[in-house]
């Protein structure tokens, strides 16, 4: 479904993704991990065209859409949350997805309706007695559920997530565990997220990359993964590993 190949990207003398090749599946859950400033984000943002690559491509449903622009790559049916929460502080919850919906994939331009689909996914995301609200009501965990509304109100066939588990408690992280198999099994949108709690990542994901220092240092199963030594290491130190 989605395919990158040769990846590059530089800021400055600084390369933050080096030859990078992934691919994910059709109807997958897959993860990609690694120590802080890998360059995990820098790669949802090459293929969200928030950052163009310097060499390589990203190949989506069969597309090249490395030059695509942010607007007409989520036309395409791509959609994610960010690491930094970024709602719209002056709406409501509701309008939030509400102005997902309208500039989403289904073309809709009526206010009513893109509220009472806003309103389905506020039910779905556990928000609905929030939606009147300002969105600086809510707290962080609520915040994380907003973004990925806003995400799936564009009607994706794949969403990336990134660190949707942090900050969580227990309690929210299994919430969160389950919402990402419904937001797969009931809605069909396949998921590649960047995730540091490793619980979350062992419990959803069929498939690992990981990322250090801006190149795939290891690619698997999470059990084959977790056994790595090259990414015990990379996480731990050699000691560990």
């Amino acid at each position: 479904m989605l395919e990158g190949t040769g990846l590059v990207r530089r800021f400055g003398g600084l390369t933050a993704i080096r030859d990078f090749d992934f691919s994910v599946g059709r109807g997958q859950i897959v993860g990609l991990i690694g120590p802080n400033g890998s360059g995990k984000s820098t790669l949802f943002n090459i293929i969200t065209g928030f950052c163009p690559a310097d060499a390589g491509s990203v190949v989506f449903n069969g597309e090249d859409i490395t030059r695509r622009k942010t607007h007409e790559i989520a036309r395409r049916g791509i959609g994610r949350t960010f690491q930094v929460m970024r709602p719209l502080l002056g709406l409501t919850v509701l309008e939030n997805v509400a102005i997902a919906v309208l500039y989403g994939r289904e073309g809709m331009s009526s206010m009513t309706k893109a509220r009472a689909r806003a309103r389905e996914l506020l039910v779905l995301l556990h928000l609905d007695a929030k939606g009147d609200l300002p969105a600086t009501a809510l707290v962080t965990a609520e915040r994380k559920r907003l973004e990925i509304a806003r995400a799936l109100a564009i009607r994706p066939d794949l969403i990336l997530l990134d660190e949707t588990f942090s900050g969580l408690n227990e309690v929210e992280i299994q919430d969160a565990i389950r919402l990402i198999f419904r937001i797969r099994d009931e809605f069909g949108v396949t998921v590649f997220l960047i995730e540091h709690v490793m619980k979350a990542v062992m419990g959803t994901c069929e498939k690992i990359i990981v990322l250090h220092q801006s190149t795939k240092l290891a690619e698997g199963a999470p059990e084959e993964v977790a056994r790595n030594p090259a990414v015990i290491e990379a996480y731990l130190g050699k000691k560990h590993a």
